[in-house]
């Protein structure tokens, strides 16, 4: 048996050309990533996307379009699974209410799993932000793309 990971992001870009991205800290390791997460069983990947959305940014969001899926082997860090991630480029179709942070891993409050978000200009995206290959990758395309 292969076990896979199915994973699903939304690249969200606003009008100062800045990318919406969350800091996390989860099973002790704190990482840097687009926002989305886990496929739950039965889900499409824009409904999935949806989900993730609404859990972690309280966001409705519209999906314009595919933009990218995983075309390399990629180990999970927490598990025995081979990640498939698929990012779409979306927008979010009410103002979103977070609070954005300006500063990495400026978390509020304490716990096991923590998350903030930050908006991040896409002429200063690199992908030394980012822990996972993936996200690094979508983080080159992105400013390629610019």
């Amino acid at each position: 048996m292969y076990p896979f990971n199915v994973r699903v992001y939304g690249l969200l870009v606003n009008d100062d050309n800045e990318v919406l991205i969350s800091d996390e800290q989860e099973y002790g390791i704190r990482f840097t990533k687009f926002p989305g997460g886990g496929l739950e069983f039965g889900e499409g990947l824009i409904d999935g996307l949806k989900r993730e959305f609404v859990e972690e940014c309280n966001a409705e969001i519209e999906v314009l379009g595919h933009f990218y899926t995983t075309d390399f082997f990629v180990k999970s860090a927490f598990n025995n699974s081979q990640v498939i991630s698929v990012y779409y480029r979306i927008k979010n179709t009410e103002p979103l209410n977070l609070n954005f942070k300006t500063i990495v891993f400026d978390f509020d409050g304490e716990g096991d799993i923590l998350q903030s978000f930050r908006w991040v200009k896409l002429s200063n995206l690199k992908n030394e932000h980012f822990l996972f290959a993936t996200d690094q990758h979508v983080a080159k395309l992105l400013v390629e793309h610019i």
